[in-house]
């Protein structure tokens, strides 16, 4: 039998990052959802552990000896006082590296979870999330990939507003964005932001209406981001411009930007029509929300 666990596209709907504190990590506030593209993580029993990375963003990955989800499925094994088993784990790559869609997280949270299960583990939920904390600042909001407001360093979680189906379009230009950098452009600019939620309604009930909201908000390194990715401006201003993005905006620490778009149709219109305008672009168009089933294709 094989196991799968499904790795989704995390995405900023909104990202407010204050002063760094004495111990240099800046707090935030954000509204994280997940979308139905991703990366897909499959563990095959009956041959040594070990991981094999495959999909068109392999190539990417600094290797598979460190990469997070072997550092996630070791920290599983340890946690669980079991050897290494014979389960072989095969990622396919499906987005972007250093993208700002929270790949490498999203692939431990998926190895946390297929591990558990595949191998039958008696560790809770709560050392589950302890454990994707320790793998970085995104690891409990992917661990499980459902809406969260995040705050604190991003260990914080509560729930998100009740939002409606949004269809959105990832746009990513190819060209990796440095977390540490866009941090340090933030720090020179000292333009840090509000990390208090700002009021949020209870539930939103259209495209438009979640559009309008997020617009009285923002992505606090998204000028960051730009200043030390130009390329990532020249995306974010050709969604703006384009007639079905309800809004645009950079995800995370840049790299990749989203769109809002009114409905599906105009969702894998504007997909469609800027992967004809832009064929070395990275161009998806998706649902927001989660959490999505694991046997879920990217």
């Amino acid at each position: 039998m094989t196991f799968r666990a499904f790795a989704p596209a995390k995405v900023n709907l909104f990202l407010h990052v204050g002063a760094p504190e004495a111990n240099g990590y800046h707090p935030l506030c954000s509204l994280m959802v997940f979308a139905d593209v991703g990366d897909v993580l499959s563990g095959v029993p009956g041959e040594g552990f070990g991981l094999r990375v495959g999909g068109p963003f392999a190539a990417g990955l600094e290797g598979a000896g460190d990469n997070l989800v072997t550092r996630a499925a070791l920290a599983l094994l340890e946690e669980a006082g079991t050897a290494a088993p014979g389960l072989a784990l095969i990622l396919d790559k499906q987005l972007p590296v250093a993208a700002g869609l929270g790949g490498g997280s999203s692939d431990a949270g998926a190895a946390l979870r297929l591990f558990r299960e595949a191998l039958q583990l008696d560790v809770s939920d709560q050392r589950l999330e302890a454990l994707a904390a320790r793998l970085g600042a995104d690891g409990p909001a992917c661990l499980w990939a459902r809406p969260v407001l995040a705050q604190g360093y991003g260990e914080r979680l509560s729930g998100a507003p009740t939002l409606p189906p949004l269809h959105a379009v990832l746009v990513n230009a190819g060209a990796p964005v440095s977390t540490p950098a866009v941090y340090r452009e933030l720090d020179r600019s000292g333009a840090f932001g509000e990390v208090e939620p700002p009021p949020m309604p209870a539930e939103l009930e259209s495209s438009e209406e979640t559009a309008a909201w997020l617009a009285t908000l923002r992505n606090d390194l998204e000028a960051p981001a730009i200043e030390v990715e130009p390329v990532v401006g020249e995306v974010l201003a050709t969604l703006r411009d384009e007639p079905e993005a309800l809004i645009a905006r950079v995800s995370g620490s840049g790299g990749t930007c989203f769109a809002i778009c009114e409905g599906e149709m105009a969702a894998e219109s504007l997909a469609a029509r800027l992967g004809g305008m832009r064929p070395g672009w990275w161009v998806r168009s998706c649902r927001l929300g989660g959490p999505w089933p694991d046997d879920l294709r990217a």
